[in-house]
């Protein structure tokens, strides 16, 4: 079987946590749109509606898509899962290998994470493996629980190192402005928006 290959352009997909009912068309959603990085900004939460979607160890099957743990460890703050999905209704296509990063270092009464450092080793992790699979055409699905200001942040940041390291430019304003034309609870709140500026500074410091 071989990998499934793709040719969209590489851009992030953001959402609410799958809700239980709602979890098959997540899995078809990560397949479908050729998604190899998972960005996960919230600890599961049934109270909130948010069910662990994915398996453990071994393979589940959510319809049509079946999920095989290749293999889980931890840095810091961030758990890393390896997973091999592929459509069994359309074995042809090959599989998809799709890393889950699920960040723990933001506690659910904090508006921001506890720390820049870590946050942004979070950004470097998900660009790296990005860069390294599917020839960087991977899409990156970012989702918490309201699929707003946390993804917004997580997105933004992005989006500014990106352009601090290809451009030479900081701009933070027209990164979250972007987002929020199309999103715009992306980035919810005044101590968000200026987590992307300490984030940005440190990431110019670091670099």
């Amino acid at each position: 079987m071989s990998m499934k290959s793709y040719r969209q352009p590489a851009a992030f997909i953001v959402t609410q946590h799958p809700l239980p009912n709602s979890v098959k068309d997540f899995w078809r959603l990560v397949y479908d749109y050729g998604c190899t990085s998972l960005v996960m900004l919230n600890e599961i939460d049934l109270a909130q509606g948010c069910p662990q979607y994915w398996p453990e160890e071994g393979m589940l099957r959510y319809g049509p898509v079946q999920v095989e743990c290749m293999s889980c460890s931890m840095d810091c703050d961030v758990i890393s899962r390896l997973f091999r999905v592929c459509n069994l209704t359309r074995p042809q296509e090959g599989y998809l290998m799709v890393r889950q990063f699920q960040y723990l270092g933001w506690a659910g009464h904090r508006e921001v994470p506890a720390s820049k450092r870590s946050f942004l080793k979070l950004i470097l992790q998900v660009d790296q493996w990005q860069r390294e699979g599917e020839e960087g055409e991977g899409r990156t699905i970012v989702h918490c629980l309201n699929g707003g200001g946390r993804s917004g942040v997580f997105c933004a940041s992005s989006i500014v190192c990106e352009m601090a390291k290809r451009q030479s430019v900081v701009d933070v304003f027209h990164a979250v402005k972007t987002l929020r034309n199309s999103k715009p609870n992306m980035v919810d709140t005044p101590e968000q928006y200026r987590f992307c500026y300490d984030l940005s500074l440190e990431f110019i410091e670091s670099s």
